[in-house]
This record gives C-alpha cells, sequence and structure tokens, in this order.
C-alpha cells in the first residue's frame, strides 16, 4: 500500500493586518534614524555672551534658561551646537532680560528680530532662526553686523501690539533690555513695576510699591522664598484677628497694615525670582480670599468688648451688610468671569479706575484706621458697612450694563485691548 506524502503548510510570513494589508512588523516602529531627525529638528535655545551679572537672585542666563523653560523650551546648547543644528534656534543675548509674554513670540515666529524697546539706539535683543541663519544672527547680536544685513522681520516689543496682559490685568508693552552698570537700577524697577496688576486697590497701586520694591530687592539674595512671606503674613492674620477681637484696634491695624504688605511683597517676590508655583498661588490666594470676614466679625465683638452700646439689630444688621455685601461682590465678579467672559474691573476705564477704591480689603482698612484715629473705631465698622452696601449696588449696575452691553455687541472687550 503506498501512501502521500502529506506535503508540509507552508511558513506564515511574520506580518500582521493593517487596513486590510499585510504590512511587516518591523515597520510599525519608528525607525531610529527619523526619531534621531525628529529630535535634531526641535527648537533648541543658545544664549550668546552670558556674562556673571544678576538681577533678583538669578544669573541673567539661568533667568533666561528659566523663562524658556517655563514656555516649554528646556533645552540649551552652546553656540556651535546651535550653528550645526538643522531646526530652529532661539538666539538671545545674554546680557539681556526679556518679559514673559514676549517669550511664546519668538517661539512662534520664524525668521523674526527682537529688538530693545530703547526710544532710541534700539538694539537686537534675540532672534528665532534655523540653518544658515544662525552664524549670521549669532553676529549681529554680538554687534559685528547691523542686524539690516540679516532678511529677518525685525521689531521692537511696542510694534507686537501686545500692551494687553490678560493674567495682570493691565495694558503695559513688555520691556526687553539690555542690562549695564549703568541703567542697572533703572531696569530692576521695570522688572519690579512688570509683576504689578493693572486693576487693583489705592494701597497697592500707589503706597506700596516702593518699600516694596526694597523689600524685595533686600530679600531675593538672601533666600527667603515668596511661601516664607505667606506665611509671616498669615501670622499678621491671626495677630489682626485676636486683636481686634479684643478691642485693641490699633496694634490690630498695626498687623492688618503689616499683613496686606507682606502680600505685596511675596506675589513680587514670587515673580521677579520665577519662583511662581501652584502651592503658593493657592495659599496666598486662599488666605486673601477667606480673611476679610473674619477681621470684620472680630472688630464687631472687639467693640461690644470695650462697651459700644449697639442694640443686637444694629450688630447683626451691620454684619450682614457687610459680610453680605463681601459674598455678593465675589460672586458678581465670578459670574462676569463665568458668563461675559471677561473681569467686571477692566471693563471699562472707569471700571478699573473704581477697583481702587471698591469695598475691598484695603480701602476698607482705611475706613477703619480713619475713624480709629480720631476716636470712634464704630463709625469705622459703620462706614465700611455704608460703603460696602454701596458698592455693591455700583456691582450690580456694572453687571446689568455688561450683560446688556454683550446682547447689543455679541462680545464684550477690555478697555486695555484697544489703542
Amino acid at each position: 500500500m503506498t501512501t502521500k506524502a502529506r506535503a508540509k503548510p507552508a511558513k506564515k510570513s511574520p506580518v500582521k493586518k493593517l487596513q486590510g494589508r499585510p504590512v511587516p512588523k518591523v515597520a510599525i516602529a519608528p525607525k531610529a534614524a527619523e526619531r534621531k531627525a525628529s529630535i535634531h529638528f526641535s527648537p533648541v535655545l543658545c544664549i550668546v555672551n552670558a556674562p556673571e551679572q544678576e538681577l533678583w537672585s538669578l544669573s541673567l542666563a539661568e533667568r533666561l534658561r528659566k523663562q524658556f523653560a517655563i514656555a516649554g523650551l528646556p533645552q540649551t546648547v552652546s553656540e556651535e551646537t546651535a550653528i550645526s543644528h538643522n531646526g530652529p534656534v532661539i538666539l538671545v543675548r545674554g546680557d539681556a532680560v526679556i518679559d514673559q509674554p514676549l517669550i511664546p513670540v519668538l517661539l512662534k515666529r520664524p525668521n523674526f528680530l527682537l529688538l530693545s524697546d530703547a526710544a532710541e539706539n534700539q538694539v537686537p535683543i534675540a532672534a528665532s532662526v534655523r540653518g544658515n541663519d544662525v552664524s549670521l544672527a549669532i553676529e549681529i547680536l554680538r554687534g559685528a553686523k547691523p542686524y539690516a544685513a540679516a532678511k529677518l522681520l525685525a521689531r521692537a516689543p511696542a510694534q507686537l501690539d501686545m500692551e494687553f496682559w490678560k493674567s495682570l490685568r493691565k495694558r503695559e508693552t513688555p520691556y526687553a533690555m539690555v542690562v549695564t552698570a549703568e541703567n542697572r537700577n533703572a531696569v530692576e524697577w521695570r522688572m519690579f513695576m512688570g509683576t504689578y496688576k493693572g486693576a487693583t486697590d489705592v494701597i497697592t497701586k500707589h503706597l506700596w510699591p516702593v518699600p516694596a520694591f526694597h523689600a524685595t530687592r533686600f530679600l531675593a539674595p538672601r533666600g527667603v522664598t515668596p511661601n516664607m512671606v505667606t506665611a509671616i503674613a498669615a501670622l499678621m492674620t491671626v495677630l489682626a484677628y485676636w486683636f481686634f477681637l479684643n478691642g485693641q484696634f490699633i496694634p490690630g491695624l498695626i498687623s492688618a497694615w503689616a499683613m496686606t504688605f507682606l502680600d505685596t511683597v511675596d506675589g513680587k517676590l514670587a515673580r521677579t525670582t520665577l519662583t511662581s508655583s501652584k502651592w503658593g498661588d493657592y495659599f496666598d490666594h486662599g488666605i486673601d480670599l477667606i480673611h476679610p470676614p473674619f477681621w470684620y466679625v472680630a472688630w464687631g465683638y472687639g467693640l461690644l468688648a470695650t462697651g459700644t452700646q449697639w442694640s443686637n439689630q444694629i450688630f447683626w444688621g451691620v454684619m450682614v451688610a457687610i459680610l453680605g455685601g463681601y459674598v455678593l461682590q465675589r460672586a458678581i465678579e465670578g459670574i462676569a468671569i463665568k458668563w461675559l467672559g471677561l473681569e467686571i474691573h477692566i471693563w471699562r476705564s472707569i471700571d478699573t479706575c473704581f477697583r481702587q477704591v471698591t469695598a475691598r480689603r484695603n480701602p476698607n482698612l482705611i475706613l477703619l484706621t480713619f475713624f480709629t484715629a480720631i476716636a470712634k473705631p464704630d463709625w469705622g465698622l459703620l462706614a465700611v458697612a455704608a460703603w460696602t452696601v454701596i458698592c455693591l449696588g455700583l456691582h450690580m449696575l456694572q453687571l446689568l450694563q455688561a450683560f446688556a452691553a454683550k446682547r447689543s455687541t455679541g462680545a464684550l472687550t477690555s478697555w486695555m485691548t484697544r489703542p
């Protein structure tokens, strides 16, 4: 009996199906050369001529590295590496300071040259180039060649239409400056004032800047962190509450004003030294949001403890006016952000002016301090209650006007965005 040999099944090719077509498995993983190329073509930062010079406890080069890292570009290379780099290269003078809003401009605009913001004798500060333009751009930043020699779009900050800075609620041209021994103090002052919000209260805007500048400049090189300052401010907050509760209004006001000053310093220290953090932001703003109502309640009980003859109706009427007004004003601000897409204090210029004196902590402290100085602390709390009710009415009017304007125009824009 003969048998037929069975044919061996053919070996399956090592393939898998992709959209109905057999594709070799090795084709799924990217090639090493492609991975290398993708890295090579990513943007890099190169700091040209970095001198040993510090501002706000950071060397100028380290400041630039941190700023670009915050914006998403952590990789820094030498000039030699930059020249051979195939991808975009951001070149920055090592003796320059650049305002944070200008960093994304350099990252997004190819063939771009940033000039200083000096009114006269504008000099190149930074460039966004690639390929053969890198060597030429380095020479331009060194001052060896005029920037007209390169086919780059050269613009100063004032020509970029970037005056409105939404996060700090202000209208201000970003700075780009070369630091010298002669202008060092002026540069520090400009950088410090650049950290201020545009819409804020009259004390923060006009009284605190000079002393806060000197305090920040003193603390920055000594390793004091913003959170340390905030912790001391929190202690002053508790002390003020305790003094108010016991009717000791003068030491309480001293503690309260110390707290408001430190509340300015911690934010400026964080921004000038580039040490802002989410925890610090929550810590600082959490204290700011919660403590004022406790101060007013403590002041009221302190008045009763020192013999002020208020009926229960007057006492609780004052408390309801202050606390209810405080909560409702905060709610109005939240409604404006949520449903109008704009902070109510930066809609019109009059709204920004009103923010300086509206019934918030510092303007209320002015009233309490004034009436305490004339030995009428009870009148001070009554004045705070009256001013809170007035401001609540004005805020409600603002909100109604804003909704009416949105219905007629379709969207609200801040006056700070207009030429």
